[in-house]
């Protein structure tokens, strides 16, 4: 079988109706675990975490960017929102759907690089990762990322075997919309560096035309932003910066223990122990690397340095888990090689168990979050509830006090009262700091001298800016055992 395509012209019929009935296969698994997804999505009991929040304020204002992401998660949700409204449901509908073309997407890499049972397990493998399982649920700048990731290594691959301009077009695009997705996206060049230098017959590539091509389709389609970022003092460069925090302490092994611990659960815990084994004797044993095929290098290249990176970058000074999201694409068709390859049916089978269980109960916790009490009173969603209760106390303190604006010294809170009060005619602002804007609301809805008085101070802190006086206090519930306390201040001399 052809490594970087399927078998050409003298592929047996069986072959081919295998993998037809595969894919097959992999769609109705598929389309039946999305429609459960966009189910339990659209009875959940949760309000917008204040990311999704912010996200939906930016989908109002359609922009080339924003202060703290590209432009396309905005963009995505004004498109579901003109579809079907402004509800939650509706507003996380399309991380769902969006997964599940990536799962396709892997498949095709698993089909085009191994074979269709391979694709087909590394689909349905990616489709049900405890990551995929809470990202499906909720609205975010990862699944598109990860689509365009799959879609721009799978271009990739058909552009190597093909002498079509159809990939070359393709593959620029999933890389440019892929920038617009999240700045993550660079990985992909890093790793397609890495990937060059360690393959010979890689680097053919560098004397097509085509591939000169579709990064200047990826450049342009992506300009937009940086004329964006120049505009508006390069915000989002400044983010991304303060995100990276190498100002302070430059050793921290707890966190690097804490993000590796964070990969458990983004991969599954069998998963992410394999894939450590995996690197670990690929390592060790020369035999192994020696026999290792393109495939697996390549898979290799387009993972460990992502994986290597974060790693290092929690070990300066902090990583999220899903700041490595990147490298599961290539993970996942690695590592279900690897385990059909060396018969360990038994291991990869109770991971699949595994995972599809946690996707269950990730949707049904959303159905029950803040009607059930979990024992020691642990309460998961505490994040996700008693937003809307807290905006709508705003409203009505607003009103009862004849107040003409409410302002914020947060992200969170600024993020909530948009949505939350969108219906409502009082404007929302926030409250600028010293120097340069903090975040979106602060660089495009600040509190100014033509902002309507008298305004509210809506606040997490029990003392207010100078000029200020305290109303009193909510304490606002987030599920049956956790709570927020609020504070409302008059801004009786409020800065100008």
């Amino acid at each position: 079988m052809a490594l970087f395509g399927r078998a050409g012209s003298g592929a047996d019929a069986a072959v081919q109706q295998a993998a037809e009935n595969y894919g097959f296969a992999l769609f109705i698994c598929l389309a039946v675990l999305t429609i459960f997804r966009l189910t339990a999505n659209a009875f959940a009991n949760t309000d917008l975490f204040f990311d999704e929040a912010q996200y939906w304020f930016w989908s109002r204002e359609l922009a080339f960017g924003y202060y703290s992401k590209p432009p396309l998660i905005g963009w995505i949700i004004r498109g579901a929102t003109e579809l079907c409204g402004q509800g939650e449901a509706c507003i996380r509908s399309p991380s769902a759907l969006i997964h599940a073309g990536t799962t396709l997407l892997v498949f095709a890499i698993g089909r085009h690089l191994y074979d269709a049972r391979v694709g087909f397990w590394a689909g349905l493998t990616y489709a049900t990762l405890p990551g995929v399982s809470l990202s499906s649920g909720l609205i975010s700048t990862d699944a598109p990322l990860l689509f365009f990731v799959a879609l721009a290594l799978f271009a990739y691959l058909k552009l190597r075997e093909s002498r079509s301009w159809g990939w070359a077009f393709l593959f620029g695009a999933a890389i440019g919309l892929g920038f617009l997705s999240k700045y993550a996206m660079v990985y992909f060049l890093m790793c397609l560096g890495v990937w060059l230098v360690w393959s010979r017959d890689a680097r053919a590539i560098l004397a097509d035309l085509r591939f000169y091509a579709a990064l200047a389709i990826g450049a342009a389609i992506f300009a937009p932003n940086i004329v964006w970022n120049a505009q508006n003092g390069f915000a989002t460069l400044s983010h991304t910066a303060d995100n990276a925090n190498w100002s302070g302490s430059l050793l921290h092994p707890v966190e690097t223990l804490e993000f590796i611990g964070g990969q458990f659960g983004v991969f599954g815990p069998i998963l992410f122990a394999c894939l450590l084994i995996f690197c670990v004797n690929w390592l060790r044993e020369p035999e192994r690397r020696a026999r290792a095929g393109e495939a697996e290098r390549l898979l290799l290249a387009f993972s460990m340095p992502v994986l290597l990176l974060m790693t290092a970058q929690a070990f300066l000074s902090r990583a999220h888990a899903n700041w490595a999201a990147f490298a599961y694409v290539a993970a996942t068709v690695l590592i279900v090689a690897a385990l059909l390859r060396e018969g360990w049916h038994r291991l990869f089978n109770a991971s699949f168990v595994l995972h599809l269980g946690i996707a269950i109960l990730i949707a049904g916790g959303g159905v029950l979050a803040g009607r059930v009490t979990l024992p020691g009173g642990a309460n998961p969603y505490a994040r996700v509830l008693g937003w809307e209760a807290l905006a709508k106390r705003a409203a009505e303190k607003a009103k009862a006090g004849g107040f003409r604006a409410i302002a914020t010294d947060k992200r969170a809170l600024a993020a909530e009262l948009h949505y939350y009060l969108r219906d409502e005619a009082i404007p929302v602002v926030a409250i600028p700091g010293d120097g340069r804007p903090r975040d979106h609301f602060e660089l495009t809805r600040p509190l100014t001298a033509e902002t309507p008085r008298p305004v509210l101070l809506v606040s997490f802190g029990d003392k207010g800016p100078p000029g200020s006086r305290v109303l009193g206090s909510e304490t606002i519930a987030a599920g049956p055992s956790k709570s927020r306390v609020v504070y409302f201040h008059a801004l009786e001399d409020a800065p100008q």
